[in-house]
C-alpha cells in the first residue's frame, strides 16, 4: 500500500546493527569470561595447591632422608661387630636408635638383615594407642563398655608385611626407598627406608616415617577454601550481572512489545536500552524502529483509505444524481448529457481502482523483487516507442532525446517499478499538453548520478505547488481541461519508486527567453550502477 515510509533499502533501519559473532560480540565475550572466570579460579587453587603439596611432601621426603642417612651411618659405625662377616648388634642399635630419632616428629624403626622388626621408637616412648574396643559381652551375652590397650611389646622380631614389607625388601637389596604409602589404621604416612651397609653387606634397614600427611592434605583443603568461596561469590555475581545486562533488559523490551500489541502504544520507546553498545541495546534500537516503521505504516494505511474513500464518494455521488435524474429526462440533448456525465464518472472510478490497485501493490513488488542492474536508455526507449506506435492524430507525440552516443547508462534497480516511474510521467505530461504538443523525454549520466527528465507544453505548475503535485489525489487542472483526468495518484506513486531506489523525484517548470513559462519538466535522479 502507498506509504510515507521508505522502502529503497529493506536493511536502512538496521544499519547499525552488528552481525557479530562470539569473537566480536560484547556480550557473548562478557558471558563466556564470567562463566570461565569462576572455573578458572578453581582450577588455579587447585593447581598452585597441588604444587604446594608437592612441594611439602618432597621437603619431607628430603628431611627424612637426611635422617635416615644420618642414622644409618652412625649404626654402621658404632653397632656392627664381626670380621670378615660384619653383624649388627642388635641392643646398641637400639639404643643408638632411641638417642638419635625424634619420636615427637616421625617414627623410627630398625629392622635386621632378614627383615624382621627389631625396634620401633613408638617401644621405646611407651606410647599408648587409644582404639575404640566393641562393647564387652554381659552376663547375657551382650557387651558394654571400652577400654584403653597399650600397645603390645613385641618379642625381639616380628616378621612386618604389606606395604612396608616391600619396602623394607627393597632397602635389604641395597636400594634407597622414598615416598609415600598406608600405615598402620590405613592412615598416609611419608616414609624412608636407608639400608646399613657395610662394604657391600646389608646389615639392616633404618624406615623413618611421618604421618603428617593427612595434615598437610587438610591444610591444603583449608587453602581451597578461599578460592571455591571467591569462586561461588564470582559466579553469583556474573549470574546477578548477566540478570541485570540481559535479562531484564529483554523482559522489558517483552512487555514494550505486547504495550504495542495492545494498542497501549505506537512504538517501542527505551531509550535508555537503545543507547547501550552492546547486543541488547541493538536490539532495542531494531525493535523501536521496527515498530515506528510499523506505527507509521498503519497510520499511512489509515490515511489513504480515508483519501481513498472521499475520491470515490464524488464520482459515486456523479453517478447516483446522474441515474436518478435519468428517469425524468426524455429522449434528446439532456439525456445524452447525463449519459456522457456516466460514462466520464465510470471511466474516472475506473481510473481511481487501477491507480489505487497499483498504489496498494507498490510496496508488496517493491520487497519482493530483488534489485538488478537495468540498462535505463533501453528500458526508456522502449517506453517511448511503445507510446509512438499507440498515439493517435489528437494526442501529443512522444519523443526521446537520446545522444547517439551515450552509450549505456544502467542502475540497481527493479525494471518493472522503474517503468512506472516513466509512464506516470509521460501520462502525466500527456494529459496537460495540447493535441498538438510534444512530450519530451530526455537521459543522461554525470559524477556517477543518472538524470532522466520528462517535459511537456503544457501551461506548468504554479510555484507553490511545486511539491504539492506529489500528494496523494492532488489535482491542478488548467482552465478549459476536463474534470476528472486525473486520479491524483500518479506523481505520488512515481516518487515513492524513485525514493525506494535512493533517488529523487522533482517537479520544475520550463521558460522561455523572455521569461515566460513554456511547460513543466520532471526530473528523476538515481544512482548510477557501477560497472
Amino acid at each position: 500500500m502507498a506509504s510515507a515510509t521508505d522502502t529503497a533499502n529493506p536493511d536502512a533501519p538496521r544499519k547499525r546493527l552488528r552481525l557479530r559473532g562470539l569473537p566480536g560480540s560484547r556480550l557473548g565475550r562478557l558471558i563466556l569470561a564470567l562463566n570461565l572466570l569462576g572455573l578458572a579460579i578453581l582450577i588455579s587453587g587447585a593447581l598452585v595447591l597441588n604444587e604446594l603439596r608437592r612441594g611439602l611432601v618432597n621437603a619431607r621426603i628430603d628431611s627424612l632422608t637426611t635422617q635416615g642417612e644420618l642414622i644409618a651411618s652412625i649404626l654402621n659405625q658404632a653397632a656392627t661387630v664381626g670380621e670378615p662377616e660384619p653383624q649388627m648388634d642388635t641392643l646398641l642399635a637400639t639404643e643408638l636408635l632411641q638417642t638419635l630419632s625424634n619420636p615427637k616428629a616421625q617414627r623410627a624403626r630398625l629392622f635386621d638383615a632378614g627383615g624382621r622388626l627389631v625396634a620401633d621408637s613408638d617401644w621405646m616412648t611407651d606410647k599408648v594407642e587409644a582404639r575404640a574396643l566393641p562393647p564387652a559381652k554381659d552376663r547375657q551375652g551382650g557387651r558394654t563398655g571400652f577400654s584403653l590397650m597399650p600397645r603390645a611389646t613385641p618379642p625381639s622380631a616380628v616378621e612386618v608385611q604389606g606395604d612396608l614389607a616391600q619396602e623394607v625388601g627393597t632397602a635389604l637389596r641395597g636400594d634407597r626407598y622414598a615416598g609415600m604409602r598406608r600405615g598402620d589404621g590405613g592412615i598416609r604416612v611419608v616414609s624412608v627406608s636407608i639400608p646399613i651397609q657395610h662394604v657391600r653387606a646389608v646389615l639392616g634397614v633404618v624406615t623413618l616415617e611421618a604421618s603428617d600427611v593427612d595434615a598437610i592434605i587438610a591444610r591444603e583443603r583449608a587453602a581451597l577454601v578461599p578460592f571455591i568461596l571467591i569462586a561461588i561469590l564470582v559466579t553469583l555475581a556474573s549470574s546477578l550481572l548477566l540478570n541485570s545486562l540481559v535479562a531484564q533488559p529483554v523482559l522489558r523490551l517483552a512487555r514494550a512489545a505486547d504495550r504495542v500489541r495492545q494498542n497501549r502504544a505506537g512504538a517501542i520507546s527505551l531509550p535508555e536500552l537503545a543507547r547501550r553498545d552492546d547486543e541488547v541495546g541493538d536490539l532495542a534500537r531494531s525493535l523501536e524502529e521496527m515498530t515506528l516503521a510499523l506505527s507509521e505504516r498503519m497510520g499511512a494505511i489509515e490515511s489513504f483509505a480515508a483519501d481513498v474513500a472521499h475520491e470515490i464518494r464524488n464520482p459515486l455521488t456523479s453517478l447516483r444524481s446522474a441515474v436518478e435524474t435519468l428517469d425524468l429526462v426524455g429522449d434528446g440533448p439532456a439525456r445524452a448529457r447525463l449519459l456522457g456525465i456516466l460514462k466520464n464518472d465510470v471511466q474516472r472510478l475506473d481510473r481511481l481502482v487501477t491507480d489505487i490497485s497499483n498504489a496498494s501493490r507498490l510496496d508488496a513488488e517493491l520487497s519482493r523483487d530483488q534489485p538488478r542492474r537495468v540498462d535505463l536508455g533501453r528500458l526508456i526507449a522502449d517506453i517511448v516507442a511503445l507510446y509512438q506506435a499507440t498515439t493517435k492524430s489528437d494526442e501529443p507525440s512522444v519523443a526521446f532525446a537520446a545522444h547517439p552516443d551515450m552509450g549505456t547508462i544502467a542502475v540497481m534497480g527493479r525494471e518493472g517499478p522503474l517503468s512506472q516511474i516513466v509512464r506516470n510521467l509521460i501520462d502525466n505530461a500527456r494529459s496537460f499538453s495540447p493535441p498538438d504538443g510534444v512530450v519530451t523525454v530526455g537521459l543522461q549520466a554525470s559524477r556517477g548520478e543518472v538524470t532522466a527528465f520528462v517535459a511537456d507544453e503544457g501551461p506548468g505548475i504554479p510555484p507553490e505547488n511545486l511539491e504539492t503535485v506529489f500528494d496523494r489525489f492532488y489535482t491542478s487542472r488548467p482552465p478549459g481541461a476536463a474534470f476528472g483526468g486525473n486520479s491524483g495518484l500518479g506523481l505520488s506513486i512515481a516518487r515513492q519508486i524513485a525514493e525506494a531506489h535512493g533517488g529523487t523525484l522533482a517537479a520544475a517548470n520550463r521558460t522561455e527567453a523572455d521569461g515566460k513559462t513554456s511547460g513543466a519538466v520532471f526530473i528523476l535522479v538515481l544512482p548510477e550502477a557501477s560497472a
